[in-house]
């Protein structure tokens, strides 16, 4: 069964940085275009940037323009999320998803991992 990791998850300090991962063991990976979700507590899941298979991205929350950005590494199957000069409105948990295109909404995604916990907190 395919399965999508996610990984990097931890507690920051505002300011700080992280960087997620999420990996697609068994995917053909470079098919897939790649989601970062989030999901805040009491809040319902919302997309932060997607990267397409040809390597596009685009944003679906503007608050994370400028300080967080996607890549993705078809020869390890992984796919990163680095995020820089963390808010505490970025603590939720991150989850990724695969999918044949990019999305902003949960629906049209065919995969997604357990996801990973971040939390911005002094």
């Amino acid at each position: 069964q395919l399965q999508l990791v996610e990984s990097g998850g931890d507690l920051v300090q505002p300011g700080g940085s992280l960087r997620l991962s999420c990996a697609g063991p068994g995917f053909t990976w470079d098919y897939y275009a790649i989601g970062w979700f989030r999901q805040a507590p009491g809040k319902g899941r919302e997309g932060v940037l997607c990267i397409s298979s040809s390597g596009g991205s685009t944003y679906y929350a503007d608050s994370v323009k400028g300080r967080f950005t996607i890549s993705r590494d078809n020869v390890n199957n992984t796919v990163y999320l680095q995020m820089n000069s963390l808010k505490p409105e970025a603590t939720a948990v991150y989850y990724c998803a695969a999918g044949p295109y990019c999305s902003g909404y949960v629906r049209p995604w065919d995969y997604w991992g357990q996801g990973t916990q971040v939390t911005v907190s002094s």
